[in-house]
This record gives structure tokens, C-alpha cells and sequence, in this order.
């Protein structure tokens, strides 16, 4: 198969024109083709709405608006898709229709060329059956807004082969989506418990237990969102829930069947009337939530039984597609194996249905770190884009099963560390930190610390080639991981920074220590002390990392990483020029209100002033002492016992506390 450097979309409808949208933000020639130019010019306008809005959203300028316009192409001609890389189908889930798109797509394209099918109704094995040399087909299945939601599911037909696999995989991300990967089973893995959550919060109404209102209200209390099932069906269309539904109840059954005031809904053709919330009795509140969430839990049992996905995919899916900040894995935890049985247990009686084998604590340990092998090349991914890739002990220990069988591996010279998503690893997980400090259970977060100091000691002592690519953010123990590699190379859009002392808190996997090795001791305490972020250019110009790369060397690293190599550039008089002024001065002088900054300092010194003064003090103190790593740890249990600690950790993302020093 070709590299993917062009798309075709077939079908201008909502998704196809978000979808040319998308490709062409990210710098890809489009094609869109309709049957008529009416179609096409629809769609467009959709487009150009919409990045009309984001401009005014300061998100785009008007000039890069004008530039991703460009770069799409209509037509009513099949043969015009003939230069593209990948083709992907959006039309209307009509069987007969698809099959004879295909058909005549086979005669129009070259062989090379992979296809794809936006279903979310058919099998993608049955569809490439219409399909010449079904090897390049495959299911690549989007969500709502296709522009803005990361999201994707990857379904492999029985005849899809690994290359045409392998490089959506790899376009989808250089295209800043969150892929998942499916087995080809109807409803895949979202809408397969997503679509059935609609449909109980409608029997739920329908049984008069409570208004949508209430409903809706519940369900964003126990799931983290943001709208609720009737504001979803509302928002995108009450027919789609229902049909979807539909589709379901013919694969596995009438424990799928669609409520009938749904049927009834979509029949009429109306929205959902959503009055104000009511002051809900409790018991009724525990009722909605217990029902939403035992059918999530029950068909995600069904879909780990089945073994459509993995337990980490379920979470990628709710978390990135749904933006679920409590997915069905989190609720499974937070409940326990107890209840969640007892649960399922009484859905599985009132549907006559068999209680999922999966719902056992083992089979839904999200997989967060994966690794793989590509000749005497060892590669790990931290794969948990719902978090951000944040660091906690599960994330850990595996990360340190994953490198420790690469690290033995005799056959392996090289191992590369990098992430999937936006980060590259976003520091650690605060909710961690902060729930411990509550529970005042502060051995844990040493315990956390002391697991990974030992982890990050491994790897920056290791025989073997260690290789960061830094695919996005890699803030605070980010950083602190990209740093035990032998050579750091980054993305153009990476992003790099220590925020701790923002939050209360020093660097504690080795940042205050081996950050000198990288930049020196005044460069460490400007990065340490004002957090501030350094774009890849900037980290390059002051050796924090060793060079740019692109997506497309991303891919061959493999191939050439034996070639890489540290660098050690020169550091210009600006950057000398900071080094030399933190190299001199004390965290007394910088926090002193009478004492005099220098001119082009001021921006700088203001923002440490800010800063959790414990924290910088203590930074000041391991980056002077300079003992090694392992120094870290000795102050970590006084540190997270500060109210400086609690106060920086919770307002995390939000207005920066005033500290007390306390």
C-alpha cells in the first residue's frame, strides 16, 4: 500500500463533510464526491460554517480558513478519486446502495488504493465483499462531530491485511485522532453500550419513574458528562438513536428492542421535551443511576466476553468519544465485583439472559501501556488518551512489565518510549495524589513515587538504546520519563514543561537531577521554578531534546533509530544570558518583593512569585545538593502533607491558589 498523502470522502452529508474538514485542517489534499453538485455544495457550506465559528472562536484565523478551503476539491466523477491514498465511504446505510458504490469504485481506483467504510450498521467482511481485492478494505467508524471528536474505531474485515491496517492507524493519528481498534461485530464497541443507554433512560421515562429532566440530570452525575441521553438524541437526532437501536435488537435480541416511546418519538418526528430538574427523592436518584449504569456495565460485559475490544479500548471509547470522565471500567471499580454482579444479575433475570462470563474484577484491568517488536527494534505506547496519558500506579506497573521483557529481550538493541493521543504522558495523575492526601494515606504516594524512581532508574541505566518520542505533552513526570532516554527527538506540536511547583509540589521521578545533565543547573531552575512551556523549537535550542521529526519519520523510526544521537548545542545569549542570572540567584532573592529584577527578567519573576514557596525552596535544595534521583524522595511525605500541596492539587486547571507556606 501507498503512503496516505490524499482522501477522498464519498457522500457531503454531515459526516462526510466534517470528515473533509478534518483532513484538510491537518494539511491533506480532499476530495469530496456526490451525485450532484447540489450535494457537494451543501456540504461545503457546512464546512465553512463551521470554520466560520472558529474563527470567530479565535480558533482558526481567516487566513487559515481560506488555506484548508483550499485544499478541498468537489466532483460528481468516481474516477476523480483515482489519486487518493485512502477513500472513505460516508453515504446513507442504504445495503444495496453501498454495494453498488463499490463495485464501481473497484473499476475507478488503483488496487493500492485502501477503502474505507464509515458503517456503523453493516459488517465490514460482508461489505468488502463488493469490493476488488478486499485485502485494502476496512471499517474506519467516526463520531460526532468527525472535525472535532478524536475518536475513531478501526474494523478489520476477515480480509483486511496488516499493511492497509497499519497505515490507517498511523493516518489517523498523524491526523490527531484517538484510534480504537474492533473486532468487525455489529454496533462495534461505543455504540453497542452508548445506544442502549439511550434507550434504558427512555424506559425509564416511560415507566414514569421520572421525567427526562431528572434523568438527564442523573445520568450526568454518574457518568461525568456533559448532556444527558434525551439532550443527546435531541442534539443529534431522536430517528438516529431509534434506528441505531433497531439495529442492535436484530443482531442480539429484544433486551435491545427500542422502547416504545422512542418508536413513538421518532414516528412523530419530534424532539424530546426536557423540563427543569425536580428536588428528586434519593432512592428514585439511586434507581436511575443503578439502571443506566447496569446496562452499560452488562453489554460491556457482553463485548469483553465476546472479545470485540479490550477493557482499555472500552475506556478510550467513553472516555475520548463519549467524554465520559467516569467510563464503564471506572464504574466497574468504583462499584466492585460484588455489586456489579448483583447488578447484572437482576437485568439478566428480568431479560432471561446469561450474566456475562467478564464481569470479573481481571477482565476489566484496562490495558493503558502495549508494546511490540519490528526487527532488533522494541517499541512501548502509553495509550490512555482519555487521561491524557497521567501517570498512576496501574500505568506504572505496566510500563515496567512492558520494558522489563523488551529490556531482557537479548534480540532488542533499541527500545522506544512514546505515547498515544495529545501527550506524550501529562504528569501524573492528580486525582491520585489528591484523594490519598484526603484519605490521609500519604505511604501511598511515596510508595507511587519510590515505584517509579526505581522504574526511571532501570531505564536511564539500561544497555539498550532508549529512544523518547515525544508525540505531544510531556509535562512533569512526563518530561521526567523522556528524560531516562539516551536520545529525546518531539514532534513539532510537543510541549514540554515542569508545572509542580504551580501545584504545590517539586518534581519527584528524577526532574530536579537529571534535567542538569540535559541543560545545566541555571536552565534547570528557570524550567523548574516557572513552569513555563517550551514549544519543540525552544527545547531543542537549549538541548532539552535532540532534534524534530515528523510523523512520516515517526513511522520508519524503527528503521533508523541505531542512527540517532544525542546533541549538545550551543546555547545562544539569550538563553546563556537565564542561565546564568538562576545560576546566581537564590529562591530568597527571586521571592523578595525589594529586591531589584533586571530588565527582560520581570514576565519571569512575576510568575515564580506565584509558585508554592515549600516547594521551591525544597527544589532549590536537591538541584544545588544534586545527590542523584533517589534524593527526591526524602522530603515527598512532608511535601504532600503541606496545605500548600492540597491547595495546588485541586485547583489544577484552574485559578492558581494563593500559597501560605504552609
Amino acid at each position: 500500500m501507498k503512503r496516505i498523502k490524499s482522501v477522498g470522502i464519498i457522500g457531503a452529508g454531515t459526516m462526510g463533510s466534517a470528515l473533509a474538514q478534518k483532513f484538510a485542517q491537518e494539511g491533506f489534499p480532499v476530495t469530496i464526491m456526490d451525485r450532484e453538485d447540489r450535494f457537494l455544495q451543501k456540504g461545503l457550506s457546512n464546512i465553512q460554517s463551521t470554520l466560520n465559528e472558529g474563527v470567530e472562536r479565535r480558533i482558526f484565523t481567516p487566513e487559515k480558513v481560506e488555506a484548508i478551503l483550499g485544499r478541498i476539491t468537489l466532483t460528481t466523477t468516481m474516477s476523480d478519486l483515482s489519486t487518493c491514498g485512502l477513500i472513505i465511504e460516508a453515504v446513507f446505510e442504504d445495503l444495496a446502495v453501498k454495494q453498488d458504490l463499490f463495485a464501481r469504485l473497484s473499476e475507478s481506483v488503483p488496487v493500492d488504493t485502501i477503502i474505507a467504510t464509515n458503517t456503523s450498521s453493516f459488517s465490514v467482511t460482508e461489505l468488502s465483499s463488493f469490493v476488488s481485492h478486499p485485502e485494502r478494505f476496512l471499517g474506519l467508524h467516526f463520531f460526532y462531530h468527525a472535525a472535532k471528536n478524536r475518536l475513531v474505531e478501526i474494523v478489520k474485515g476477515e480480509k483486511t491485511n496488516d499493511e492497509a491496517f497499519e497505515q490507517c492507524m498511523w493516518f489517523m493519528q498523524q491526523c490527531g485522532k484517538d484510534p480504537i481498534v474492533c473486532e468487525d461485530a455489529n454496533g462495534f464497541v461505543v455504540n453497542r453500550f452508548f445506544v442502549p443507554w439511550l434507550n434504558e433512560a427512555v424506559r425509564i421515562f416511560e415507566e414514569g419513574i421520572a421525567q427526562s429532566g431528572d434523568i438527564d440530570l442523573i445520568a450526568c452525575k454518574t457518568f461525568g458528562c456533559g448532556m444527558g441521553p434525551f439532550a443527546l438524541m435531541n442534539a443529534t437526532g431522536v430517528p438516529i438513536a431509534y434506528h441505531a437501536q433497531k439495529t442492535l435488537q436484530h443482531a442480539f435480541g429484544d433486551f435491545y428492542k427500542p422502547a416504545d416511546a422512542l418508536k413513538a418519538q421518532t414516528d412523530l418526528n419530534l424532539q424530546w421535551e426536557i423540563p427543569e430538574t425536580t428536588d428528586l427523592d434519593s432512592k428514585i436518584a439511586e434507581t436511575i443511576s443503578e439502571r443506566l449504569a447496569s446496562v452499560v456495565l452488562f453489554v460491556c460485559g457482553q463485548i469483553l466476553d465476546e472479545k470485540i475490544c479490550t477493557a482499555g479500548d472500552i475506556s478510550r471509547g467513553a472516555g475520548v468519544g463519549l467524554q465520559w470522565r467516569k467510563t464503564p471500567i471506572d464504574l466497574f471499580f468504583k462499584y466492585g465485583e460484588s455489586r456489579v454482579k448483583s447488578l447484572t444479575e437482576k437485568l439478566s433475570h428480568n431479560w432471561k439472559m446469561p450474566v456475562p462470563l467478564s464481569i470479573t474484577q481481571g477482565e476489566w484491568i484496562p490495558d493503558f501501556v502495549s508494546s511490540e517488536i519490528k526487527g532488533d527494534v522494541g517499541r512501548i505506547i502509553i495509550n490512555r488518551p482519555e487521561g491524557l496519558n497521567a501517570m498512576n500506579p496501574l500505568v506504572v506497573s505496566q510500563l515496567a512489565v512492558a520494558f522489563d521483557q523488551l529490556d531482557a529481550d537479548p534480540d532488542i538493541t533499541t527500545i522506544i518510549l512514546t505515547g498515544r493521543g495529545k501527550a506524550f504522558v501529562a504528569g501524573a495523575d492528580i486525582k491520585f495524589f489528591i484523594d490519598h492526601i484526603k484519605n490521609q494515606t500519604i505511604p501511598e504516594i511515596v510508595k507511587f513515587t519510590t515505584e517509579g524512581q526505581a522504574l526511571f532508574q532501570r531505564i536511564d541505566v539500561s544497555t539498550k538504546k532508549i529512544v523518547a518520542v515525544v508525540n505531544g505533552l510531556a509535562l512533569g513526570g512526563g518530561l521526567e520519563l523522556a528524560l531516562t532516554a539516551d536520545v529525546i527527538v518531539a514532534l513539532n506540536n510537543a510541549v514540554f514543561a515542569f508545572p509542580e511547583t504551580g501545584i504545590g509540589i517539586y518534581p519527584g521521578l528524577g526532574g530536579t537531577q537529571r534535567t542538569i545533565d540535559r541543560v545545566g543547573t541555571g536552565l534547570t531552575k528557570f524550567m523548574i521554578y516557572t513552569g513555563q512551556m517550551l514549544n519543540a523549537k525552544t527545547a531543542t535550542e537549549i538541548g532539552l531534546i535532540d532534534g524534530i521529526v515528523t510523523w512520516n519519520e515517526i513511522q520508519s523510526l524503527p528503521e533508523h533509530a541505531s542512527k540517532l544521537s544525542r546533541k549538545n548545542p550551543i546555547l545562544s545569549d539569550y538563553w546563556q544570558e537565564i542561565s546564568n542570572y538562576f545560576n546566581s540567584k537564590t529562591v530568597y532573592n527571586l521571592l523578595d518583593n525589594h529586591y531589584e529584577i533586571p530588565t527582560g527578567m520581570e514576565k519571569m519573576i512575576s510568575r515564580i512569585r506565584t509558585k508554592a514557596p515549600i516547594a521551591l525552596q525544597l527544589s532549590e535544595r536537591l538541584i544545588n545538593d544534586h545527590k542523584g534521583p533517589e534524593s527526591e524522595l526524602m522530603y515527598i511525605s512532608d511535601l504532600f502533607r503541606t496545605q500548600d500541596a492540597l491547595a495546588g492539587l485541586q485547583n489544577v486547571g484552574k485559578k492558581p491558589p494563593t500559597y501560605r507556606g504552609i
